[in-house]
């Protein structure tokens, strides 16, 4: 015998007959059909309350819970599985002759198959149920008899997903009415997996209603939504997980044609929705490696496009096309002309999607509605060891929180342009510099290790997208303050005419007066937007 078998003599099962089952759902897809299963192979069921109700109304055999344990249901249901005779059936180890011995004792029979989902915690608080509702829809029996049983699955198979049922029979008719060790782990790994994730989505309700947004100890979870062909590059395992609220979004999206989504594909889409969603008006914006390399806002959004692409039509091929109206017929038509991976939308109308449909491998997005930007919520990123949590960035800046620091004000034209093009900084990586005019942008210069550097890219991208102007007569936004002239003086000398940026830095006077003798106006907003 070896080591781990002789510390735990059910290590040494492999095919376990299946013989009771106990079957207690609040998700009743499936059930009447996994248990008319069981039944085939003689299984005993066991039930509770709404189950045994359904199973009996579909013509099979249930026995209570309650005559099993030889105790009521108590305390309006609260108390019904947390009974001995429920969990010593469920962890008895089945080799083990002292476990079997007090088992004997106590009456306790074993209970082979657990058949549990949780009380609807997450549609209760999605349907904005009340803090007594969201309460007593926390299952406590539930993940305590998935856990025990889990944890003995050497013997004990759990099913905690519907999905999960049609293995199981599966292998119930391929091994005579018996269980595997490989299927039984894989289910316990599922549970385990499922109690994570319900804890989960109830520390953070509790956190929210604490207004506790970074509590002392965080859980997060997700659940798969699809496994991916590769990551970044094909060498790294990737999938897509759906976590937190539904924020409308790539998770929440229907996908009307095209290819799967690569990880890519989704990391870029999720920056241009999220950027488009930053204004009022009709807004287009293409992104690229998430960065945005065009951004308009117009009365319509085809025109928005043309602007958009206009900024920097080199870098748009094989780009993200995000829009934050619905995608008609002759945008739609515009695009079609592009090669885009991605076009992601509110709404796409149906003779758009007839335009579209020729482009086969163009993957087309509609999310039904726009995120909030200004909305309070959580961003996560890896290091080693760990985790950088932090809110997400709500801050906006409007017409009063602008500034004004130098002695030329910038005209209404030019305020309107400062606060797009601030916006569009705010989802260009650091340092970002931002070249805007007449609602669009006409060069981006994004992630230089040197503020001077993102104005002289962005100046040169003006320069080639127009080159009878180039940034002549824009305005230009910084995502965090100019530490010394020089990147201003780049901006000057690219001919931007008005500056909007945080401000902060001890050279601030030196930048003033820099910004004095050059005839341009500067504004400052007081609030950083850093994006790394």
């Amino acid at each position: 015998m070896s080591a781990e078998t002789s510390a735990n003599p059910d290590a040494a099962l492999d095919r376990v007959p299946l013989r009771r089952a106990l079957l207690s759902v609040s998700d009743k897809t499936g059930l009447v059909e996994l248990a008319r299963g069981l039944a085939e192979h003689g299984v005993e069921l066991l039930s509770t309350g709404g189950t045994a109700q359904a199973l009996r109304a579909a013509g099979l055999e249930v026995a209570e819970v309650s005559d099993f344990t030889g105790f009521p249901e108590i305390l309006d249901g609260r108390v019904k599985t947390l009974h001995p005779r429920v969990h010593g059936a469920l962890l008895g180890k089945r080799l083990d002759a002292t476990h079997a011995a007090q088992m004997a004792i106590h009456g306790i029979q074993q209970i082979d198959l657990l058949v549990v989902n949780l009380y609807p915690f997450r549609a209760t608080v999605a349907r904005g149920g009340s803090f007594e509702a969201c309460v007593e829809n926390i299952d406590i029996g539930g993940p305590a008899m998935l856990r025990a049983a889990a944890k003995n699955h050497t013997a004990v198979a759990v099913l905690s997903d519907p999905a999960d049922y049609g293995d199981l029979l599966d292998e119930l008719a391929a091994e005579q009415g018996q269980t595997t060790q490989a299927l039984r782990r894989r289910l316990a790994a599922a549970a385990f997996a499922h109690t994570a994730g319900y804890d989960a989505a109830v520390s953070g309700w509790f956190a929210q209603q604490l207004d506790d947004p970074l509590p002392r100890e965080l859980a997060l979870a997700g659940a798969r939504h699809e496994p991916l062909r590769y990551g970044e590059n094909p060498h790294q395992m990737a999938a897509f997980y759906h976590a937190g609220s539904p924020r409308p979004g790539v998770a929440t999206a229907e996908q009307l044609q095209g290819k799967q989504l690569s990880y890519n594909n989704i990391n870029d889409t999720d920056a241009a929705f999220e950027l488009v969603a930053e204004f009022d008006r009709p807004a287009v914006a293409i992104v690229k490696h998430a960065n945005p390399c065009g951004v308009a806002h117009a009365k319509g959004v085809a025109a928005a496009y043309d602007a958009a692409l206009a900024c920097d039509p080199v870098s748009a091929f094989g780009g993200v096309i995000a829009l934050n109206r619905t995608l008609d017929a002759k945008t739609a038509a515009k695009i079609a002309e592009l090669f885009a991976e991605m076009v992601i939308a509110p709404a796409v109308d149906p003779k758009a999607r007839e335009v579209l449909a020729g482009k086969k491998n163009l993957r087309v997005l509609m999310t039904g509605d726009m995120p909030d930007p200004a909305a309070l919520g959580l961003t996560a990123k890896t290091v080693a060891g760990g985790l950088l949590v932090q809110q997400r960035d709500f801050g906006r800046i409007g017409l009063k929180d602008l500034k004004y620091v130098t002695r030329r004000k910038p005209t209404k034209q030019e305020v309107s342009d400062l606060i797009f093009a601030l916006r569009v900084a705010k989802h260009v990586k650091s340092n970002a510099i931002v070249y805007a005019r007449a609602g669009a942008t006409v060069g981006i210069g994004a992630g230089q290790m040197s503020r001077v550097d993102s104005a002289q890219i962005a100046a040169t991208k003006a320069a080639k997208a127009f080159p009878d102007v180039g940034a002549k007569g824009s305005v230009v936004a910084s995502d965090a303050f100019f530490p010394f002239a020089d990147g201003l003086l780049a901006a000057v000398e690219a001919g931007a005419t008005a500056v909007i940026q945080p401000g902060g830095s001890v050279r601030d006077q030196e930048v003033i007066a820099a910004a004095d003798e050059a005839g341009i106006a500067m504004v400052f907003t007081g609030m950083r937007h850093f994006r790394h």
